[in-house]
């Protein structure tokens, strides 16, 4: 009885221990791991590709920058690259505001064509 019991508590400490170790380096034949049920492809596998932004989305995401800034500024000329004229006539849209030749009045003109935008959703 003694003997069975000793065996017992030699034996089931070792089971436990090998069933709550998982092996360092998986099973593979030549080199290639072997096929595990339910396991998930990483994230680096699949290429999400995230939706590009419209115009109008990124005139709203400078919206959120201090008003009269230059970082403000700066935001809305990465979308519309400045371009500015001698003469420029009166912008009926936004992407004539770029045509302005002074800062502040940049601004003024995206401003006043961002704030008319309906708020989309991001």
């Amino acid at each position: 009885m003694k003997k069975i019991i000793l065996t017992l508590a030699i034996l089931y400490p070792a089971a436990a221990l090998a069933q709550g170790t998982a092996p360092a380096n998986p099973p593979s034949i030549g080199g290639k791991p072997l096929v595990v049920v339910g396991a998930k492809k990483s994230a680096a596998g699949k290429k999400e590709k995230e939706k590009p932004l419209s115009v109008a989305q990124k005139l709203q995401a400078c919206q959120d920058i201090d008003d009269a800034t230059k970082e403000r500024l700066n935001c809305y000329d990465a979308v519309y690259a400045p371009q500015p004229k001698p003469k420029a006539p009166a912008a009926k849209s936004v992407n004539e505001c770029r045509f302005l030749k002074e800062e502040d009045e940049r601004l003024t003109c995206y401003n006043g064509f961002a704030d008319k935008i309906p708020k989309l959703p991001r």
